[in-house]
């Protein structure tokens, strides 16, 4: 959509690269720049408005600070796109998530395996190192913009039924629940900062080496039974995690 022109006053006490930010802003908050647009040219902004090429680097550096657009090396300069905001308040899916936030939520698989539990594995689902289990890889999508690279290891007893279903349109979730009748109760979460390596961030389309959430998930059915074990990772240019937490007792400062 194109931009509406609007001028500026070199006679205002405001200065010139503050009314160009504050056009520019109002152009992305109107729409008139939509969330992953490219922002125009230097020399289309330097025509525009009439005002030299610092000027117009010092709106743009501007608004990068103000997270309303960012620089992609070799790219260019776009308006990002509003980050996803997901609450760690309870246990939920992927799916339940994106509906809570009014998003499209699908899958895509990338495959799913009989594998070789290696000690963390094992550990997690509390199975001998070495055992069999179901390894399911999918990247997950809101509004057809993939958002994370599950991977997700199952006991083998309970894989071998989960993959007999379409996992493009169920959620693992689900299926535990209301198909196989192993209700979740609760779950131990484990968050840091990486860096995308290669064959996550092909399925992410993101560089190697992007900031991403990694969430180790372990979830766990009635009688403490680990059914489920997930690293999930997310998109750090997509997503931000909240919570809230009570303070507990009336200790000193």
């Amino acid at each position: 959509m194109a931009t509406t022109p609007r001028v500026i006053d070199p006679g205002s006490a405001t200065p010139l690269y503050a009314q160009v930010e504050a056009v520019l802003a109002s152009d992305i908050a109107g729409g008139r720049l939509p969330a992953g647009s490219q922002l125009p040219t230097e020399n289309d902004l330097i025509e525009r408005f009439g005002v030299s090429r610092p000027t117009v680097r010092r709106a743009v550096q501007n608004l990068v600070g103000r997270g309303l657009v960012e620089i992609q090396r070799g790219k260019g300069t776009y308006v990002t796109r509003p980050k996803i905001t997901q609450e760690l308040t309870a246990l939920t899916g992927f799916v339940e998530d994106m509906h809570a936030l009014g998003r499209h939520p699908t899958a895509r698989v990338i495959d799913k395996q009989l594998v070789a539990a290696d000690k963390t594995v094992a550990h997690q689902l509390a199975l001998p190192a070495g055992s069999l289990v179901v390894r399911i890889r999918r990247v997950r999508l809101a509004d057809c913009e993939p958002v994370s690279f599950d991977e997700t290891y199952l006991p083998r007893e309970v894989g071998e039924k989960v993959i007999t279903n379409d996992l493009e349109v169920e959620p693992i979730f689900s299926l535990l629940e209301q198909k196989y009748d192993l209700p979740l109760v609760e779950a131990e979460y484990r968050l840091e900062a990486v860096a995308a390596e290669p064959v996550v961030a092909e399925a992410l389309a993101v560089e190697t080496g992007s900031a991403l959430f990694l969430i180790e998930r372990t979830s766990y059915a009635v009688g403490a039974w680990p059914v489920d074990y997930e690293k999930l990772y997310y998109r750090g240019d997509m997503v931000r995690f909240v919570t809230r937490l009570a303070r507990r007792g009336n200790g000193g400062k």
